[in-house]
This record gives structure tokens, C-alpha cells and sequence, in this order.
């Protein structure tokens, strides 16, 4: 059973998919509370950058550095190279991934720069992941620069 935050980020991943697009979705949680919440848009607004937690960081809004140090990021597949990127950048010190089976993403690299990283491999999170893939493996190598 997914906890209220990772519901919110797979909430997220299904507005992707209701939109027509890649079903990944992110919040960004401090001090208990969603201050971004966004999902995967790179169709939608033809972006090849708006990946959901990239979406998620753009809808947080300017934030102190001191506030993105004391965020967890929740995401419903493992972040890539430039999600992790980004989350190292902001020094969030935790990342919570709903699945690493359909896409591995970065986790380690996150945890070699010290980044507290769980992931759950929710059953949910994998069928909508390998449900889409098996449907649009062309949309999805593209999203993964395949």
C-alpha cells in the first residue's frame, strides 16, 4: 500500500497518461507537506526536458536552498541521469522511487553523494510502467533517448 505522497506522485503518473503522455509522476515534500507536484509532460508540451520530477521542481517554485535541503523527493520510477542531476543540485537529501524494474535510473549515483534513497518496487507503479511500455515502446525509447 503506497503511502499518501507516493499516491500523490502516482496520481500524477496518471494525469501524464490521461494527457497522452508518459506516465511519471513526482512531489517534492518538506516538512510534510506537497509544495511541487508535477508529471511527465515532455508530449504535451513537446519539451524535451519536462520529465516528472523536473515538472515537480518547476512547480515548487524558487526555493532557499535551506528548504531543498530538508525535502524527499517521491517519484514513480527511478530518476535518470538528469532528474538525478537536478536532485543532486538542489541537495535534496532523500528520494523515495516507486519502481526501479522497468527503468533502473540513477540510484546509485544518488547514493554515492550521500542522498538516502528506498525503493518500494510497488506492484502498482510496475504494471503502469510496463503496461505503457508494451504499449508505446516508441514514445518510450524516445523518452529514454533510446
Amino acid at each position: 500500500m503506497m503511502d499518501i505522497f507516493m499516491l500523490a506522485a502516482y496520481e500524477e503518473a496518471m494525469k501524464g497518461l490521461n494527457e497522452g503522455g508518459i506516465p511519471i509522476g513526482a512531489v517534492l515534500v518538506h516538512n510534510g507537506r506537497i509544495i511541487g507536484r508535477g508529471h511527465n509532460r515532455r508530449v504535451q508540451k513537446g519539451s524535451p526536458i519536462l520529465h516528472g520530477e523536473m515538472d515537480a521542481f518547476e512547480n515548487a517554485g524558487r526555493q532557499p536552498a535551506s528548504v531543498y535541503r530538508q525535502c524527499v523527493l517521491y517519484t514513480t520510477l527511478s530518476p535518470c541521469a538528469m532528474c538525478t542531476g537536478a536532485t543532486l543540485l538542489f541537495g535534496i537529501p532523500e528520494v523515495v522511487i516507486g519502481e526501479a524494474v522497468n527503468y533502473p535510473g540513477e540510484p546509485e549515483l544518488l547514493r554515492s553523494r550521500g542522498v538516502k534513497v528506498t525503493i518500494l518496487d510497488d506492484p502498482e507503479c510496475i504494471d503502469m510502467m510496463r503496461n505503457f511500455i508494451t504499449a508505446n515502446p516508441g514514445l518510450w525509447n524516445e523518452d529514454i533517448s533510446v
